[in-house]
């Protein structure tokens, strides 16, 4: 039996969480289709189901919740987790409240749990309301984000316009006094299915942990699907973990760099690999639409990648972002560049290459979604940010995935090293597949 079924609103979100449980020592396969489910290792104790919706409209939100949660039913998870975005990414339209409301109905809960912490980027919610280090979500950088900025720090509001469900809050001073007056205080929010917790260290996420691990439904961010793990494994002393190697399977092929995110970390990242390889950076307001842009950048590529990795990307800074979006819409230019940057990679696979290191999570589920890529291995988590992963098989595929925020000035760097390592270290792709 399962012991975790992961509902992930993006694809780097959901790989962070499988990273993580793999470093538990719990075997987590990451899927990204509902058709996936039925070819799960016999082993496994977990899985992530990564779906692109955190952006979609509701109604397409809550439908991707009801055939996720259905699916789910069928391998009989003891317990069901919906992971979001560690800064609460949302609108006031959602998506987390209809998601959490569809799984919350289909499970059967009376509560659900709101635990946006991410204790290990120094995210905390105390109160109700939502840190970045000590700056309250709403004063952050996060006001400034071009697809969801943040205009409200406490967490307990921003659900309000998402859900006619009633909320309340398990404030830190309640959670400190123990279980017994936890759970006396949940009593007393009986009339309010969506429950918002404090968290602001470690020992916080453990003790929701010790809370909720025999909760048929959670929600929350990164932090607190390893200490439900801890939890669980308290009660089956007997069972061994399984802990995956700091290496996975060698590929062999070129290896590309992919970017779609305009952060700041991963502009400086670039700025850092153009220094030693070629970039190619795609202008999205002038070539988004020219029909042989394509073609070009495959041209470029093949010239250059027998002499190192090359990266392709239409990240860019303020202006640029602000230029796309004046002619495209918000959206229009977010898909443009998903659609260039998966035609990209389809085209550089059927050229031979097997290395990929993807910075921005739409992208990412671009670039996985063009590849046909619909399982993988996941390495436990490590420095490269919970990433790292591998589609077995006759045609197998590495990849290192990453948020656009995550990661220092020499993530790229180490993230083709690492690529390289595993070639180098000569781990025979077996061919295994799970379909």
């Amino acid at each position: 039996m399962l012991e975790l079924a992961v509902l992930a609103d993006d694809l780097t979100g959901g790989m962070i969480t499988a990273s993580a449980l793999e470093a538990e020592g719990v075997l987590c396969p990451l899927v990204t289709s509902i058709e996936a489910l039925d070819h799960l290792p016999a082993e496994a104790e977990a899985v992530v189901l990564a779906r692109k919706i955190r952006l979609v409209e509701p109604s397409v939100a809550r439908a991707e919740a009801l055939a996720a949660v259905q699916a789910f039913a069928r391998l009989n998870p003891r317990r069901i987790y919906y992971k979001y975005s560690g800064v609460f990414d949302s609108t006031p339209r959602g998506n987390i409240g209809p998601i959490a409301e569809v799984l919350l109905r289909e499970t059967g809960a009376r509560q659900t749990i709101f635990c946006g912490a991410l204790i290990e980027r120094d995210v905390t919610v105390y109160e109700g309301r939502m840190f970045l280090q000590n700056v309250p979500l709403a004063e952050s950088a996060k006001r400034f984000d071009p697809v969801t900025p943040a205009f409200e720090s406490n967490l307990v509001e921003a659900l309000r316009p998402q859900t006619t469900l009633g909320i309340g809050l398990l404030p830190h001073r309640i959670l400190f006094r123990g279980r017994a007056a936890a759970e006396a205080e949940l009593v007393r929010l009986a009339d309010r299915p969506f429950i918002v917790v404090d968290s602001v260290d470690r020992d916080d996420i453990a003790r929701v942990a010790e809370l909720t691990v025999d909760w048929p439904l959670t929600t929350g961010a990164d932090s607190l699907t390893p200490a439900l793990a801890r939890a669980w494994r308290k009660t089956m002393p007997d069972r061994q973990p399984q802990r995956g190697g700091r290496l996975l399977p060698a590929v062999g092929g070129r290896a590309v760099v992919l970017s779609g995110s305009c952060a700041a970390t991963t502009l400086t990242q670039l700025e850092v690999f153009a220094a030693r390889h070629p970039v190619w950076r795609i202008d999205l307001a002038r070539d988004a639409e020219r029909p042989d842009v394509v073609e070009t950048i495959v041209g470029w590529a093949a010239e250059h990648l027998a002499q190192g990795p090359v990266a392709i990307a239409t990240s860019g800074d303020k202006a640029a972002v602000a230029e796309a979006q004046s002619r495209f819409g918000v959206q229009g230019a977010s898909e443009h560049s998903d659609r260039l940057i998966g035609a990209v990679a389809e085209r550089l696979h059927a050229n031979g290459v097997r290395k990929f290191v993807v910075a921005g999570g739409e992208t990412s589920g671009q670039v996985m979604a063009a590849l046909g890529v619909q399982q993988v291995q996941v390495a436990p988590l490590d420095d490269m940010l919970g990433g790292y992963c591998h589609r077995p098989g006759a045609d197998g595929i590495s990849l290192v995935l990453k948020p656009g925020t995550y990661g220092d000035t020499e993530f790229l760097m180490a993230a083709l090293a690492r690529l390289e390592e595993a070639d180098a270290a000569g781990e025979p792709n077996s061919g295994e597949t799970y379909e």
